[in-house]
């Protein structure tokens, strides 16, 4: 039996381990470092690096790497061996404070969207101590920075950062007003779950759309999908048990809070959650936990499928981006209180969060704007592309007294005034889930449920981060120094709740009435694809809220917006082209195989009996054919759009011409295919079908 408490971090250079190596004036510095982000010597640094080396050694390793997330959306690293030559030819392992604290990997192959040119190829990593060293494999992997020889950022890690930064200096000047004087920092906190298909490998191995694409390109619906909900938190099944337990201790082993585990809605979909923990480890958490699903998968016979919506027809995958405020006293700031002071300081942050949200509702649903995910969000409980929050009907009702002067309902005998009169207790669930609502309130933190399963989730909480900071930011600007605080608090939060009070929507968001109310009456935005979004990444009030927090450069947002709009088109163009393959290369192959045997079925009826007139072979060989001459028409119709699209220049429009015109066309053959899937003899058919994907593993 798995000792846990035995194996939970024990590849984690974590604090436990440090005060165990590190010399004691030593471990203060580097502390001092890791809560303070003050400047760690050379002297120090070579200390901390032979106590890391000696450690990690004790654990198999033998090379160590500078771990960074740059803008593929992935993890990277270089692994160097820890050996240096001696003079009689022998070797020694070494592992210097300047190896730790800087590297120089070359990053003339990363995306960086004209920060630098092809022929600039240096780039630099930079450790980041608030995020533990840990041992994988026989590596000891550094958490770091990237950036360019200039100094821009060149990763998702140093942006993650920065927000954290705004956040806390605006927060903290919010609650010196309240008076708490004794709070030195305030994190965001998130808990991520994460959604995953696993089918056997077998069956991916002859699908090249899944191993090109991630995602099927081709495919009939099975006779049974998700209909009967029966594979929801139903039985685990041996292999998928086996290959969870596994996961759960390798996870354990780098100090991942690896907590939940069960059955999604779609067959051979499943969730792993984690406890929460602050955003910076959480995101570098989040990174593991999918390296490891695909690893570990691997082993079982299996293939972990990450993509938003590797099956038409039934659920997509997403991560939930549970987030949180808390001091490092311990409070969340999301947590509504019992007395005045933290009722209104509540209120306050809650506010923040809401006109947040409902400014910069752009750049939220743009921080999770991917080609995958633009296929998932709008259906099969993935919440719309239009961006709102779900309150309950207790909290919007509270809300609603404060805008409008009035009682509240449970408080019939006293006026609803902030700083004075207090709010009803309330549970820490104060409704019933809405699972159609992007962001939704869920006790004493948000849920925000459109970030894609194969995402980083720095991007959204880059996003939430810099907006609430900003916000908390003129808050506090105008709350410090007036004369009669509680007054201007009580009308600071009531303007807010009055300006903003079109982002809280309580409803069911898949109904058609809300489209209509969110964009003609609420004027809220429906960004529904890739291209709509990103322009807004670069708008002069986004730019200037983000240069403003200091959270990116105006070169690296530009950066980004190119970025993505080429992994966007990119994206498309690869999936093209495999539907290209496929369909010419082994569809119409295979179907027109199964029309000469059926033809040759058919004139041997014939022969035999000449009364009959049409029979079933030549029916289907009638409609068979008809479909042949449609798939091969509509392949030679995605080629020519293919071609013309990629005559513009224009970043902008390619995207937009990729969407308007390739994705159509890819969906125009994608039905012909399918149709003639669900006539084609099986043995006939090129590629496991839907039911063997979705039921493949027992």
């Amino acid at each position: 039996m798995t000792n846990i408490p035995e194996i939970f971090g024990s590849h984690v250079f974590d604090d436990s381990v440090m005060r165990a190596h590190l010399p004691k004036e030593i471990y203060k510095q580097l502390k001092k470092t890791i809560d303070e982000g003050t400047e760690l010597n050379i002297e120090v640094a070579n200390v901390v690096a032979s106590a890391m080396k000696d450690w990690a050694v004790s654990l198999g390793a033998t090379h160590y790497t500078h771990w960074f997330q740059p803008m593929t959306g992935i993890t990277a690293e270089k692994h160097d061996s820890f050996i240096s030559p001696t003079s009689d030819g022998k070797v020694i392992l070494e592992f210097s404070g300047k190896e730790l604290v800087k590297g120089e990997p070359d990053a003339s192959s990363f995306p960086s969207g004209g920060l630098r040119t092809t022929f600039e190829a240096r780039g630099y990593t930079a450790w980041d101590p608030t995020s533990y060293a840990f041992v994988k494999g026989t590596t000891l992997c550094i958490p770091t920075a990237f950036c360019s020889y200039d100094g821009k950022a060149l990763d998702k890690k140093t942006p993650l950062l920065r927000s954290l930064e705004a956040l806390n200096r605006q927060a903290l000047r919010i609650l010196r007003l309240f008076g708490q004087t004794d709070v030195k920092c305030v994190k965001a906190y998130v808990g991520v779950e994460q959604e995953y298909f696993l089918i056997d490998e077998k069956v991916y191995q002859k699908r090249k759309d899944l191993i090109f694409t991630g995602r099927t390109l081709f495919g009939a619906k099975s006779p049974k999908g998700q209909e009967l909900d029966d594979h929801y938190f139903g039985s685990i099944k041996p292999r998928v048990a086996a290959f969870m337990k596994e996961l759960n201790e390798e996870l354990w082993k780098l100090g991942i809070l690896a907590k939940t585990e069960h059955n999604e809605v779609a067959p051979a979909q499943h969730e792993i959650a984690s406890i929460y923990t602050v955003v910076n480890i959480a995101t570098d958490h989040n990174q593991l936990i999918m390296e490891m699903l695909q690893r570990i998968a691997q082993r079982h016979g299996l293939v972990c499928l990450l993509h938003e919506k590797p099956f038409a027809g039934v659920n997509g995958s997403g991560k939930h981006n549970n987030w949180s405020l808390n001091t490092d006293t311990g409070i969340n700031l999301l947590t509504p209180g019992d007395t005045p002071h933290e009722n209104a300081q509540f209120l306050l942050f809650l506010c923040a969060v809401i006109q947040a949200v409902d400014e910069y509702q752009d750049l939220i649903r743009l921080s999770v704007a991917t080609a995958g995910n633009d296929h998932r969000l709008g259906a099969n409980e993935a919440p719309p592309a239009i961006i709102s929050i779900f309150l309950g009907d207790e909290l919007t009702a509270v809300l609603d007294a404060i805008e409008n002067d009035t009682p509240y309902k449970h408080q019939e005998k006293t006026q609803l005034r902030l700083g004075v009169d207090v709010l009803p207790p309330l549970p820490r669930d104060t409704t019933d889930r809405n699972r159609t609502s992007p962001f939704a309130f869920t006790g004493n933190k948000f849920e925000f449920r459109m970030v894609g399963s194969s995402n980083s989730i720095a991007c959204a909480n880059i996003m939430l981060n810099a907006a609430i900071a900003d916000v908390l930011s003129r808050y506090a600007d105008r709350l410090e120094g007036v004369s009669d605080f509680n007054t201007e608090l009580h009308n600071l939060i009531r303007e807010t709740i009055k300006a903003h009070k079109r982002i809280i929507f309580n409803g069911n968001g898949y109904d058609e009435k809300w489209v209509e109310e969110a964009t003609k009456v609420r004027g809220l935005l429906n960004l529904k694809t890739t291209p709509d979004c990103l322009p807004y990444l670069i708008s002069e009030k986004n730019v200037s809220m983000l240069t403003r927090q200091k959270v990116y450069t105006k070169e690296e947002l530009h950066s980004r917006y190119e970025i993505l709009l080429e992994n966007y088109c990119k994206t498309i163009n690869i999936e093209a082209l495999t539907m290209i393959d496929m369909a010419r290369k082994e569809i119409l192959p295979a179907v027109t195989a199964y029309i000469n045997e059926l033809a040759s079925t058919a004139a041997a009826k014939k022969a035999l009996c000449d009364s009959i007139s049409c029979s079933y072979e030549e029916k289907l060989v009638k409609h068979l054919s008809a479909l042949v001459d449609i798939i091969d028409m509509r392949t030679n119709e995605l080629e020519n759009i293919l071609i013309k699209v990629k005559e513009s220049s224009n970043m902008s429009e390619l995207s937009c011409a990729f969407r308007d015109e390739v994705l159509p066309a890819m969906q125009a053959l994608r039905i012909a295919a399918d149709e003639a899937e669900s006539v084609t003899a099986e043995k006939f058919w090129p590629y496991p079908t839907y039911g063997d994907l979705l039921f493949s593993v027992r």
